[in-house]
């Protein structure tokens, strides 16, 4: 049985406490702009790093050195959600705490997330775990830390759980935070057909404004409005699927990338799942169905929607302080 823990300490204000808000409030202007100020040094710091993926591919990643004061060879890989990027203001928040304590920080950009649709002409999906693990290697190679760690949200969550579970993570690997991380995507994507509508417009609307701009840089291999007529989430996706993966029906693509049942009985370093009993995308109840492990934690809150955990606006977050915690506990 997948043992829970129950953290009272995440405390946000009674006008915080609505799911919804949670969810929404971080990428949304004040908070957006106030995240962006506080990781001036990050970005200004920040060398662009093409990697080889291996077989062709090549991802995108944002290399910031630790402080010259700092010398424990210490870095974190951090990974946004689907639809967002290295720049996301979750990513920089917390890459400007870690930065502060002395850790190097590298952002990486999944395939066609950020300014990267020309890097490889075919589109991202969720099951391309190689090329993640490839570029986790590639900058385990370049960087050389003494320790390596992990912070992922959402989707970027569940992709490097899956690259510490695949047997392929670098032996520097010391610890991994997951926020909020897909857990099951098939019941991920119930949840934001059945929830409020917000939810799906939002995710469609990023999704075709991402899709346009792969079919600019590779106007030979896509016709957008031919291949996705359907503008749901379930009916784009399976269009996808069917035309851009070797998938052959829509369950078996989401069951590709799922964390559930044995997944990560596997993990080759302690992990922290940190996730919220009102997430309105991550149901719950799928916690259940993480496979027991001495590497894992499950780590549940009262409050914190989906990849927010704020109770103080505009100052590092509770997820931001959980992950500081978790990396400096595995010191």
């Amino acid at each position: 049985m997948t043992r829970i823990i129950d953290d009272d300490r995440f405390r946000p204000p009674a006008w915080l406490r609505n799911a919804h808000l949670q969810s929404i409030l971080p990428s949304l202007p004040p908070l957006k702009q106030l995240a962006r100020a506080r990781a001036r040094a990050v970005v200004a710091g920040a060398e662009e790093w093409l990697l080889d993926c291996g077989e062709g591919t090549r991802l995108q990643a944002w290399h910031t050195p630790a402080p010259a004061s700092a010398t424990d060879g210490r870095l974190a890989l951090l990974l946004h959600g689907w639809e967002g990027s290295a720049d996301s203001a979750y990513v920089l928040s917390l890459a400007a705490e870690l930065l502060r304590r002395g850790y190097a920080i590298v952002r990486l950009n999944l395939r066609d997330h950020g300014d990267t649709h020309h890097l490889n002409p075919e589109l991202f999906h969720s099951c391309r775990l190689p090329e993640v693990v490839g570029a986790v290697q590639a900058i385990a190679a370049r960087a050389r830390p003494r320790r390596l760690y992990f912070a992922g949200f959402s989707l970027g969550g569940n992709f490097l759980l899956r690259v510490a579970a695949s047997g392929k993570a670098p032996a520097s690997l010391a610890g991994v935070v997951a926020v909020s991380p897909v857990l099951e995507p098939a019941r991920t994507l119930d949840a934001m057909e059945s929830g409020l509508p917000v939810y799906e417009r939002y995710f469609v609307r990023k999704w075709l404004k991402s899709l346009r701009i792969k079919e600019r840089h590779w106007p030979e291999h896509y016709d957008i409005d031919a291949t996705v007529p359907d503008r749901t989430l379930r009916g784009m996706t399976a269009a996808l699927v069917g035309r851009h993966t070797e998938y052959a029906t829509l369950q078996e693509y989401l069951s590709g990338y799922a964390i559930t049942g044995a997944r990560l009985a596997t993990l080759a370093a302690p992990a922290r799942l940190l996730t919220a009993a009102d997430d309105p995308i991550i149901p719950a109840g799928d916690l259940q169905h993480l496979a027991a492990s001495p590497q894992l934690e499950i780590v549940r809150t009262r409050h914190g929607g989906h990849c927010g955990f704020i109770d103080r606006p505009g100052r590092p977050s509770f997820a931001d302080r959980f992950t500081l915690e978790t990396f400096d506990a595995s010191d």
